[in-house]
């Protein structure tokens, strides 16, 4: 018979056949996003009512609080890097990269409880479910919580990822927001812009990196699968489109000869409609921002400024709607007696998932019976700017009706709790990797 002492030893990595399989607990993820929900809350508002918690608010402010005494009641040192990126590194040999794992706590204007959320702090589960079965990992686990990845601050989306994935550029740290300059605002979140190059992270500077995430579109909902492994994260081809004619009355102006460039908007909008849908795949096409001028009832619009995106896994795919959408903008500019000008305003390129990372996430569910289902991630995700410095890979679960960045957004409590323990089998696969 063993001693106590003996069963009171780290155990030294983890069998897959073992039967006493470390698990996260539930409850307690439940609870800590529940209680993340009150940060960033309506007045008087419920759990269902969602939050307001957009980076560098004070909502965001207390809610990165709450996160870092979570993280030092697990007995785990919190790290704040230059970018105001929270880290928190536990076990494993001083020599071997960590595996990277987490997500963020700021969210949209109105938006959900799970967006970021469930990964963050899934993270976190992780750690202490390796704690709690005394699992001697051979890499440090190391956990995350990325500062400001939606893009209703300064307009930048995975911006604090970004800088940790080497994307910085001169004027970076000048560009203001709602009055506010970048740089206070990292100061306020106890980042430190001008030491922002200390962020910056080479390549193989992880293990791995693994997020989990909602899905924040219908597919597993709508077929009943629990856990989705990503494939890739789309590339997004972003561009505003100016089509100017000319602004005249709207009660003298015969119709056949107006230079209507509303009436030229609307078709470029069909356009790109029709273009993303006539061919087979999941590449989609939006118009979704537009502007009017004068805007007047009883004028003719004169001018029209419009965003043209398009998203795919594919590069080649991405370049062929982007010239199909400018061949059929020169022809109804020729119908429409207007000019269609398209300036490309940005291009995120599209991060394939490491096939390594996916199998462990396969492997992972599996041990669990779960069901999955391969697919594309057609949000971004910080995963896309860390898969420039390691081996990447995403879990996806459902989303409810395939509603996100909005109050209604909802992931059921077990599937939160699948997430999370498939989560944390999936670390504990890589660290048997010594690459991957």
């Amino acid at each position: 018979m063993a001693s106590a002492s003996a069963l009171a030893m780290p155990v030294r990595g983890w069998s897959r056949q073992s039967s006493s399989r470390p698990s996260i607990n539930a409850a307690r993820l439940r609870n800590r996003l529940e209680r993340l929900s009150t940060h960033g809350r309506p007045a008087g508002g419920t759990f269902a009512d969602g939050v307001s918690r957009v980076a560098y608010s004070v909502a965001d402010l207390t809610a990165r609080a709450f996160m870092i005494d979570e993280i030092k009641s697990a007995d785990i040192v919190p790290r704040i890097d230059a970018a105001g990126n929270i880290f928190a590194r536990y076990g494993g040999q001083t020599k071997q990269p960590a595996i990277l794992f987490g997500s963020h706590i700021d969210s949209v204007p109105n938006g959900g409880n799970f967006d970021g959320d469930l990964g963050t702090f899934s993270a976190l589960e992780v750690i202490q479910a390796v704690q709690t079965a005394k699992i001697q990992t051979k890499h440090p686990l190391e956990m995350v919580l990325w500062a400001h990845e939606e893009s209703t601050a300064f307009g930048i989306g995975t911006a604090a990822s970004r800088i940790v994935a080497g994307d910085l550029q001169a004027g970076d740290m000048d560009r203001t927001w709602n009055g506010m300059k970048r740089s206070d605002a990292i100061k306020r979140i106890a980042g430190t812009p001008d030491q922002i190059e200390t962020a910056i992270r080479g390549k193989g500077a992880w293990h791995s990196y693994v997020e989990l995430h909602i899905e924040q579109g219908g597919t597993l909902d709508q077929a009943r699968i629990p856990i989705g492994i990503v494939e890739g994260i789309v590339g997004i081809h972003r561009y505003d489109v100016v089509i100017e004619g000319f602004a005249n009355h709207a009660g003298t102006t015969p119709m056949g000869e107006r230079r209507d460039a509303m009436v030229a908007a609307a078709q470029l909008t069909l356009a790109v409609r029709e273009i993303a849908a006539r061919r087979p795949g999941r590449q989609v096409g939006t118009v979704g921002r537009i502007e009017v001028e004068p805007n007047s009832p009883n004028v003719i619009p004169g001018k029209v400024t419009l965003s043209v995106e398009f998203r795919d896994l594919s590069e080649q795919v991405l370049r062929e709607l982007d010239e199909a959408i400018k061949t059929r903008g020169a022809a109804i500019a020729k119908d429409t007696n207007t000019t269609i000008t398209f300036t490309l305003a940005s291009v995120n390129i599209g991060a394939p998932a490491t096939s390594g990372v996916q199998a462990a996430i396969g492997t992972a569910a599996d041990a669990l019976s779960l069901q999955t289902r391969r697919l594309p991630s057609g949000a971004g995700h910080d995963a896309q700017q860390i898969a420039r410095l390691c081996p990447m890979g995403m879990i996806f679960v459902p989303s409810v009706g395939g509603v996100s960045h909005s109050p209604r957004e909802l992931t059921t409590w077990d599937d939160c709790a699948r997430g999370a323990n498939v989560l944390l089998g999936t670390v504990l696969e890589l660290d048997r990797l010594d690459s991957v």
